[in-house]
C-alpha cells in the first residue's frame, strides 16, 4: 500500500494499453512502482497491432471488481480504449491530456479510470497527469449528485 502525499490509500492500479499506447504504458508503470505502487498489467506486452478494447475492458472489469483502486490506460489519442472502458458498468474513465482536466476529473467526476494518448501527450506530461490525477481527491458534495446521476443513466434508470 501507498499513501498519496493528500492522504489517498493507493492499494494497486490497472494498467493496459494497445500497440499505440505500449511506450507510455510502460513508462507509467515504471512510475508507479517507483513511488511503490503495486501495479496490475493487463498488457498489451509489445508493439505489434493489436485490438483496444480487448485491453480496455480488462482494466476496466478490475476496477470495477475493485481488484484495483483504479486504472490507467493508453492508447494513440486515449479516445478508443477510454470508450471501451465506459462500456464498463461502474467506470468513469477520463481522457485527459493536461494537468488541470485531470485535476477536475477527479475533484468533480470522480473519475476512477485515467485515459492517456501517447501520440498526444509527451512522457514527461504524462506522468505529471498521472501524478496530479492520483493525488487529487473527490470534492463531493454538489458534484456527487451529478455523479450518481450518471450512474443512474448507466442503470438505465435516468428520468
Amino acid at each position: 500500500m501507498h499513501l498519496i502525499s493528500s492522504g489517498v490509500n493507493i492499494l494497486n492500479i490497472a494498467v493496459a494499453s494497445d500497440h499505440g499506447g505500449y511506450s507510455l504504458k510502460e513508462e507509467i508503470k515504471r512510475h508507479l512502482e517507483g513511488m511503490g505502487i503495486s501495479v496490475i498489467d493487463f498488457g498489451t506486452d509489445g508493439e505489434a497491432s493489436v485490438d483496444y478494447p480487448d485491453f480496455g475492458e480488462a482494466a476496466a472489469k478490475a476496477v470495477a471488481s475493485g481488484n484495483a483502486d483504479k486504472g490507467i490506460i493508453c492508447c494513440g489519442t486515449g479516445i478508443g480504449i477510454s470508450l471501451a472502458a465506459n462500456k464498463v458498468a461502474g467506470i468513469r474513465c477520463a481522457v485527459v491530456s493536461d494537468t488541470y482536466s485531470a485535476r477536475m476529473s477527479r475533484a468533480h467526476n470522480n473519475a476512477n479510470m485515467l485515459s492517456l494518448g501517447e501520440r498526444v501527450v509527451g512522457k514527461g506530461l504524462a506522468l505529471e497527469i498521472v501524478d496530479v490525477w492520483l493525488k487529487t481527491e473527490f470534492e463531493g458534495g454538489r458534484h456527487e449528485r451529478r455523479v450518481e446521476k450518471i450512474m443512474q443513466i448507466e442503470k438505465g434508470l435516468e428520468k
